[in-house]
């Protein structure tokens, strides 16, 4: 099978990799929760930080928010909340929300990921 690099559109930064506490996006490290969105990268206060995540509306049609090591479920409300600003989020654990991310924001696709550290 042949494998080629993706490509991401003029401006758009990967997640290239993470481990425990951090991740690395596009060549960078940042240390704790992070979200990772067209306007760029920002630290994140968790999922508690509400008022990021609804920031996205009107700028992404999708949120990857990456749980941590493994899937759980955050809050109905919050869920709600940003269906209802036009906002589909998507939970599950960090990396698969990681490598989600990426194949979509190759795609050109409106996209962003919280994510919580493994």
């Amino acid at each position: 099978m042949k494998l080629t690099a993706a490509e991401y559109p003029s401006g758009a930064v990967p997640v290239d990799g993470y481990g425990p506490g951090f991740f690395r996006v596009g060549g960078q490290v940042h240390v704790g929760a992070i979200i990772v969105a067209p306007s760029g990268v920002s630290s994140w206060g968790g999922i508690a930080d509400r008022a990021a995540l609804l920031a996205l509306a009107g700028k992404v049609d999708l949120l990857f928010l990456g749980m941590g090591a493994d899937i759980a479920p955050p809050p109905a409300d919050l869920i709600a909340e940003l269906d209802g600003l036009g906002v589909m989020a998507e939970p599950m654990s960090s990396p698969s929300a990681a490598r989600s991310f990426n194949v979509l924001l190759a795609e050109g696709r409106r996209v962003a990921c919280a994510l919580i550290p493994v």
